[in-house]
């Protein structure tokens, strides 16, 4: 029966998670699955969420079908391993996140009106989140702000935390101007100081910045990722451009490859 459903194409849900069970069986499973634990899978968990905003990204709709199933399969992984130590099922884990939505959407599954604009949505969602944080016991404004986040993205929910009880600049000039201090100190920390204060004035700048880019209602993490893509893409054509001349970059020099680079932004401004 269990060999039928592994093989039948429509079986769905029952199927993958049976294929689960299979792959973890300590007798008969795959071994480098059975060794597996929360923490050894946890980084996978979270490539493949990167994955799936790629694909989005790129507009790669058959490649996002793939990845949404790989990012399913971490859900299956650790709900395998959680039900394996008695913790929790699959079941439980679908129950739950139902739950959650159909208590923090009782415009949608309750008795409140629909009729209201997504900001006030919005409003309301986070009043139900902070009730859920206040049963859970988690009385700090922070608390609940996951560790696990990248740590851009972290700052971004820590700033915006503290911006609802009143801590945040009212002006996006004072942002600036910490901006601008928190340079100074670093390159003060970078001739006079340790690695290690360096460090630590280098991600205050990060942190200042992170909340520049909420102030200008920008996503730092998508800015970031926007820029990498930028950068890739216009290095790409110094490599290109260096190859019609017979070299690689190792073999230029940073003169030539930065007059490669302006060309190449000038070329890519024309087509915007």
């Amino acid at each position: 029966m269990t060999e039928d459903l592994i093989h039948d194409e429509d079986a769905g849900m029952p199927r993958l998670l049976t294929i689960m069970r299979a792959l973890r069986d300590p007798m008969t499973g795959c071994p480098w699955d059975i060794e597996q634990t929360f923490a050894s899978i946890a980084p996978y968990t979270i490539e493949e969420a990167y994955e799936v905003a790629d694909a989005i990204e790129r507009e790669a709709w058959q490649e996002l079908r793939g990845e949404l199933g790989d990012l399913l399969l971490q859900s299956v992984y650790h709900t395998q391993m959680a039900e394996e130590a008695g913790l929790f099922t699959f079941q439980d884990v679908v129950r739950d996140i139902s739950d959650k939505m159909v208590a923090r959407h009782p415009h949608v599954f309750g008795d409140e009106s629909r009729d209201k604009s997504a900001d006030q949505q919005t409003v309301d969602w986070e009043r139900i989140k902070a009730a859920e944080r206040a049963a859970k016991a988690e009385g700090r404004t922070l608390d609940g702000v996951a560790h696990a986040l990248p740590a851009l993205m972290r700052a971004v929910k820590l700033q915006k935390r503290a911006a609802r009880v009143g801590f945040d600049w009212p002006d996006i000039a004072l942002v600036v101007d910490k901006i601008a201090e928190e340079a100074a100190e670093l390159v003060e920390a970078r001739d006079t100081l340790t690695p290690d204060k360096v460090a630590e004035e280098y991600g205050d700048l990060l942190f200042v910045m992170a909340n520049l880019g909420r102030h200008l209602g920008v996503d730092s993490e998508e800015a970031l990722r926007a820029a990498n893509a930028k950068f890739t893409r216009r290095f790409a054509s110094v490599e290109d451009a260096l190859a019609a001349r017979g070299r690689t970059p190792a073999q230029s020099d940073l003169a030539e490859m930065d007059d490669l680079w302006n060309a190449a932004k000038i070329a890519e401004n024309m087509t915007d």
